[in-house]
């Protein structure tokens, strides 16, 4: 049968039409499935998470990111928890700044910028190594900074009996200096809490010398105990960090006021980690370890591989926890099996180091730090860090005193150091 004009021209309309409205249809049709499942994987994904108890604070309110990017940029502050929010923190940071170009930016990164609320403290002798603190000078806060000329420490009676100096590289005079620097921050504290009529709820201690490679968490600060690293406790408790309430911390950072105490206790012969331990026993501070991000870069060389009361030297890109053990940028030689092997062989109360789940590697530190380590730590420490060493490195005179000019003119409370331009000298 021949169909009429009419109605080929009608049936060509629907056809056209099927056709136009399947072109429509099918984009929005896909759009639809994709913003389905995306959903679904995200809901998925964030119910997942929040599983997790300790991380759901930190995922709650923000987009899950890729598993597979990881970025050398500052990371955002730490989502702190409720009752720690808004608290008061002090940062004490004490030492010699050798390699503050290695350690200064991560401790900037990892703690400082991470709690933009809390207040910086630096007690440091003078010396060639000291204008590096200028980079300091983007610190969010600056409580008081004090760089002092060192002088020699009189030994008393009680000291040489409470104090050894076996172990330690300057002898009992080099303990006390410590000692001495630890205590001048808490007095800092003291007097600027006196000023400001307050009291800080925390205080927080580490080294000038620690390289940190994860942020510091709210789950170290626990309320009425003292929390130390784990590890590294030679014969007593792990004495590179600390984090407490003001109480808790006042008694562990009375390193040379307890002395006393100590000697009229019997405590004989101990070294700084020992005599921790029996400050805060016999004040009745109880104290918590835990395994910290951090490791102490040493220029000290060290046999390998260390005999039982030897000394371990992690390699900076170990993934840690490395709970302040000694460190410095290396090729690791031992890894693995390696490490087991090694770490069984130590004695567990002394430099034994906590490498549970692979996050120790070892360097051989018997010698100098070797050939290229500068290109091993950037490699490690990511581009940012990288950035700040080499500033360090073509610092010019002129700069490094603007430096710290800027960084005095931040300073809320006591400047106690000499002018910038006697620091920045004794490094050039």
């Amino acid at each position: 049968m021949v169909k009429s004009p009419r109605s080929m021209i009608t049936m060509k309309w629907v056809s056209d039409l099927d056709w136009r409205v399947l072109i429509f249809a099918i984009p929005c049709f896909s759009l639809l499935i994709f913003f389905s499942i995306s959903s679904a994987t995200t809901t998925a994904t964030l119910n997942s998470i929040s599983s997790f108890a300790p991380l759901k604070p930190f995922f709650s309110s923000r987009a899950p990111q890729s598993p597979g990017i990881q970025s050398n940029s500052t990371p955002p502050p730490a989502r702190v928890p409720g009752w720690l929010n808004g608290s008061r923190i002090a940062v004490c940071l004490v030492g010699g700044a050798r390699r503050f170009e290695l350690t200064g930016p991560s401790i900037m990164e990892k703690i400082l910028n991470q709690y933009p609320n809390s207040d910086l403290f630096l007690h440091s002798p003078l010396d060639q190594n000291a204008f590096k603190f200028s980079l300091l000078k983007t610190s969010p806060k600056i409580a008081a900074v004090r760089i002092f000329r060192p002088e020699p420490i009189p030994e008393t009676e009680a000291q040489l009996r409470v104090l050894t100096a076996r172990n330690s590289p300057n002898g009992i005079q080099g303990l006390l200096q410590y000692f001495k620097l630890v205590e001048g921050c808490l007095n800092m504290i003291k007097a600027y809490q006196k000023e400001k009529n307050f009291t800080y709820d925390w205080v927080l201690r580490t080294r000038v010398d620690g390289y940190w490679n994860a942020p510091l968490g709210p789950e170290y600060f626990v309320p009425g105990k003292y929390v130390v690293p784990s590890g590294s406790n030679y014969g007593g408790l792990n004495d590179r960090f600390g984090v407490g309430d003001f109480n808790t911390s006042a008694v562990a950072l009375s390193r040379l006021a307890l002395v006393p105490q100590l000697d009229s206790s019997g405590f004989r012969q101990l070294n700084s980690e020992t005599a921790f331990r029996a400050q805060l026993t016999t004040q009745s501070v109880p104290y918590l370890t835990k395994r910290v991000p951090f490791c102490v870069v040493s220029d000290r060389k060290y046999g390998f591989p260390p005999e039982r009361f030897g000394v371990p030297v992690a390699a900076m890109s170990s993934p840690g926890p490395l709970s302040g053990a000694k460190c410095r940028p290396c090729e690791p030689v031992c890894q693995g099996p390696c490490v087991a092997e090694v770490m069984g062989s130590l004695n567990k109360g002394w430099s034994w180091t906590d490498w549970a789940g692979g996050g120790l590697q070892l360097c051989d530190a018997h010698g100098e730090w070797e050939k290229g380590w500068e290109k091993i730590f950037d490699r490690v420490a990511g581009p940012k860090l990288a950035r700040a060493r080499k500033r360090v490195g073509a610092l010019r005179l002129k700069d490094c005193v603007k430096d710290f000019e800027e960084m005095k003119n931040r300073t809320d409370g006591n400047w106690d150091a000499p002018p910038a331009n006697e620091i920045c000298k004794l490094g050039w």
